[in-house]
């Protein structure tokens, strides 16, 4: 009798279950016989999805302050009907409240991990404002040279970086770095700009989208790269935005939500593979000023204008087709 190998001239791998489906897989593109389900099987190429994630305690608009994982993450202040100095721990289900904030403030940046994060900046307090948290309790270090809201920021409680936003006097370009004890200006971005995205490090980061200021329906979708001493321009969006959620490094970020022209709140999510932007999935509800950390592969955006609190979490994995070869 003929066999398939005999016939199609190629060998397939034969295995007793499926290959796990667990991104990054090494077996995507490969096709298999499972025996247990008597069926020639592929591995597909990764695709990510949002699904619902546990409420936060308090609802609210976010703006992007977050830090950590999927699975080990951390929100803090924001908006409810005034500005909050609330902090909330995701344990990849739920969220738990955690030691507040000394100062209630909205429209500032953080990064950093769960129990290591750092808040800078922001309305309802003097927005040269720093604060450290370390995984119980906040403290105040070293305050920004120019005081701004609605600022980007990267990197660690020990080596940040703070970028872009609104002063007094209007958009800015400014980036300041934080050694641990205080804070320089370092290379102006090439486009000054308020809400915008952000992923990596304080040597390595990415900032995206953007609008001029608050109340503009102007937005951009210029991106600008951070190599520790410049910023240089890169790949645009696909979609012009402000005030989404971001993860990521330099080389790997996710963008999702958003405000779009004219101020119309976004589901869009763009995938940055280090060299261009691609739509991927969309979020399940359109929202703007939501919060977000992780990975461009498993990361959560949850809160968002009007106070909302939920949380959706972005997962990607290999989808395994059966193959009909009768």
């Amino acid at each position: 009798m003929a066999t398939y190998k005999v016939t199609k001239g190629t060998p397939v791998a034969f295995r007793d279950s499926a290959y796990p489906t667990t991104y990054p897989s090494p077996h995507e593109g490969e096709l298999f016989y499972n025996s247990s389900s008597g069926a020639f099987q592929f591995i597909g190429v990764g695709a990510g999805a949002w699904s619902s994630g546990g409420d936060l305690n308090t609802a609210r608009r976010v703006y992007d302050n977050g830090a950590g994982t999927l699975s080990a993450g951390l929100i803090f202040a924001g908006y409810t009907t005034t500005a909050v100095a609330n902090t909330e721990s995701y344990n990849g289900s739920s969220w738990t409240e955690t030691g507040d904030l000394n100062t209630a403030r909205h429209v500032s940046a953080g990064d950093g991990t769960a129990t290591a994060a750092f808040c800078v900046g922001g309305t309802s307090s003097p927005k040269v404002n720093n604060e450290h948290f370390n995984g119980a309790s906040w403290t105040e270090v070293g305050d920004l040279n120019t005081g701004r809201i609605g600022l980007g920021a990267t990197g660690t409680t020990t080596a940040s970086l703070a970028f872009a936003g609104e002063s007094p006097g209007g958009d800015v370009a400014i980036t300041e770095l934080f050694n641990g004890a205080s804070w320089t200006e370092v290379g102006d971005l090439n486009q000054a700009a308020y809400l915008r995205g952000s992923a990596g490090t304080s040597t390595a980061s990415l900032v995206f989208g953007g609008q001029p200021g608050p109340g503009s329906t102007a937005f951009f979708a210029l991106t600008e790269s951070w190599n520790g001493n410049s910023w240089t321009e890169v790949a645009d969006l696909n979609t012009a935005r402000a005030s989404g959620g971001s993860s990521g490094i330099s080389t790997a970020a996710l963008f999702f939500g958003g405000s779009t022209p004219p101020n119309s709140d976004s589901a869009l999510t763009e995938d940055w593979n280090g060299t261009a932007w691609t739509e991927v999935s969309d979020l399940s509800t359109a929202q703007e000023d939501l919060g977000g950390e992780g990975t461009s592969t498993a990361a959560f955006g949850t809160g968002g204008n009007p106070q909302i609190a939920g949380t959706e979490e972005w997962t990607v994995a290999h989808a395994v087709k059966t193959i009909d070869v009768s």
